[in-house]
Order: C-alpha cells, then sequence, then structure tokens
C-alpha cells in the first residue's frame, strides 16, 4: 500500500512564540481547546504546563521535580547495553496477548508516566490530545493522526500482564548505548554510575558505530518506543516508514531536540526527522487537564485503525 504524504512545512519554535500573547482556543470534536496562531493556521505551543512551570522544565521547583530526577538516576545506572539486547530479544517474541490497537488504548487508562514533570493523567488522554491537535493543522494526514494515538502504547509494559517492567525499563527519554552518553542527555551526571559508562568499547564519541550508519544500526535505551515500534512492524501495519520512525524515536530528545547523535543518521532519518519534529510539538505542548470527549472522537480513530491495522495484533 502506498501512502502518500505532503512534504513537511518546518516552522521554527519562535514563530509560534510570536503572537503567543494574541493566541485563541479552537475547540475541536472532543472537547479539547487547542491554542491556535494568530493567521488561524498551525499549533501555538502554551508556555506553561498544567503544574504552571516551563514544559520539560526539570529544575522547576514542583511536585513531581523530586520523583522525575530519582526516575532518571535509576533509568541512567541500569539501562546498558546487554540489558537493552535482552530486553529487545525477549519482547520481539510478541507472545504477551492479542488484541486491538484500541484495546491497547484504554489499558493505558491504569498507566501514569512517573518521569513526566509535565502531566500526571492517565495516558489515554494524553494520546487522545495529541492526535486531536494533530488533526486540526494536518487534516490530510489521516496516518500522522493515528501514529499521535498510538505513539505511547507501549507504556502497558508498566502492567502486570506486560512483565510490570519498572518506569525507568519503560518512561523517559531514550538515548544510544554502545557510545559515549552525550552531555545533551538530562541529568547527565548519573550516567558516572552506569556499567557501560567506562568501558573503552563504549566510550567514544562513535563507540561502535559510524557516520551515516542509520538509527537502524544503532542500539537505544529500551522503552515503550522501542516496543511499540516492534509490535506495528511485525504486525505488518501499513503505516509509512515516517510513522514508525516517529514512534520509535519520539523519546529520543537528545537528539531532535539537541541534535546530539546526528552523525549516526543515514538519508532516510533525515527525511523522517522532519515529520518528527512536526510531531514533537503536539506530544509535548498538547498536554492539558482538559479532557478529551472519548466517544466523540472514537468513531474517526476506529476507522483508521481499521485501514492501517488489522483487527488483532500480537503483543
Amino acid at each position: 500500500m502506498t501512502i502518500l504524504m505532503e512534504k513537511p512545512e518546518l516552522v521554527s519554535q519562535s514563530d509560534f512564540q510570536n503572537h503567543a500573547d494574541e493566541s485563541k482556543e479552537l475547540v475541536l470534536d472532543g472537547g479539547f481547546p487547542v491554542p491556535k496562531s494568530l493567521s488561524g493556521e498551525g499549533f501555538l505551543a502554551p508556555e506553561i504546563n498544567s503544574f504552571g512551570n516551563s514544559f520539560r522544565d526539570y529544575n522547576a521547583e514542583s511536585e513531581r521535580q523530586k520523583s522525575v530526577e530519582e526516575f532518571y538516576k535509576q533509568q541512567h545506572v541500569n539501562q546498558t547495553y546487554d540489558f537493552v539486547q535482552k530486553m529487545r530479544e525477549e519482547y520481539s517474541k510478541l507472545n504477551r496477548m492479542e488484541m486491538s490497537i484500541w484495546e491497547c488504548c484504554e489499558l493505558l487508562n491504569e498507566v501514569v508516566d512517573d518521569s513526566d514533570p509535565d502531566l500526571d493523567e492517565p495516558q489515554i488522554q494524553h494520546l487522545l490530545q495529541s492526535a486531536e491537535a494533530v488533526r486540526k493543522d494536518y487534516p490530510n494526514e489521516d496516518w500522522l493522526h493515528l501514529t499521535a494515538l498510538i505513539h505511547d502504547l507501549g507504556k502497558v509494559l508498566l502492567l502486570p500482564k506486560f512483565g510490570g517492567l519498572p518506569q525507568w525499563a519503560v518512561v523517559g527519554d531514550t538515548f544510544p548505548l554502545g557510545c559515549a552518553f552525550d552531555e545533551a542527555n538530562i541529568h547527565h551526571k548519573y550516567f558516572k554510575e552506569n556499567p557501560d559508562y567506562n568501558n573503552p568499547s563504549y566510550n567514544t564519541k562513535n563507540g561502535i558505530y559510524w557516520d551515516g550508519c542509520g538509527l537502524d544500526n544503532v542500539t537505544i535505551s529500551w522503552g515503550h518506543d522501542d516496543y511499540m515500534y516492534l509490535v506495528p512492524k511485525e504486525n505488518g501495519t501499513t503505516l509509512p516508514s515516517a510513522g514508525l520512525f516517529i514512534i520509535r524515536y519520539h523519546s529520543l530528545y537528545p537528539l531532535h531536540t539537541e541534535e546530539a547523535y546526528m552523525q549516526f543518521l543515514n538519508d532516510e532519518d533525515k527525511e523522517n526527522l522532519k515529520w518528527l519534529r512536526i510531531f514533537n510539538k503536539y506530544d509535548l505542548y498538547s498536554k492539558s487537564k482538559v479532557a478529551v470527549d472519548v466517544e466523540k472522537v472514537k468513531p474517526y480513530y476506529l476507522s483508521l485503525i481499521e485501514k492501517y491495522f488489522p483487527a488483532k495484533l500480537k503483543w
């Protein structure tokens, strides 16, 4: 199946902020207000999260800051190259259960992400908020709407029936292993306690990789991103490669936000990165305490699921 995608139009973050004080809200089908720019086109990022702090401010004194930093300490110490290889081998079996995409969305009602300093709401709301915001600005890219809906479904790894993995093995920013830990990684200081930190094979800039090797050849810390990449891929999804790229690397903030590790990208990665950067502002800035009306938007997303996925998937 061939998916025709419009070429993404990249807009700088400064463009979004120019009219911040004059922004209005547009309410979509699900009752979720999406900031609207002065021109009426494009998503306008809010300046503060639901706790009154800047988005992704890991130093802000908030009720979640201490738990978030402790999370990253555990993640940075325990995520090693060997650990990721074992997780990929185990979870690529896809032998946990069979269910539809929407059934998995409903399972996410049981999950709260401890690594997120911006929101403590059930994850299904974040999925729908992201998808509805994308839908407004890119109405013809239905694959991108669906990608936004499913991008965090891998967080079911936190649930007992999926192994009940600890939070540090499921959520949070991801990073490459098998090479030096770039200082662009949040709470970088905790990597000094990681067993890979002093491994001479891993502690150079490229480590075991080479320029232009492609992200497919780079081992990234294990979590919901990589798991949710494996599930669609192995179940025969017809999502375009850009959709799978977004799912797999949306938490790789050191790369898509700080431009670390860029030397590993090949030409296809560079094209897909354009879409990931577009998606990122919806993933990050659409988080809100205002809930989407699930029943109103459900028929639309069920139609997309039917278009791009089999009725039941192996997980």
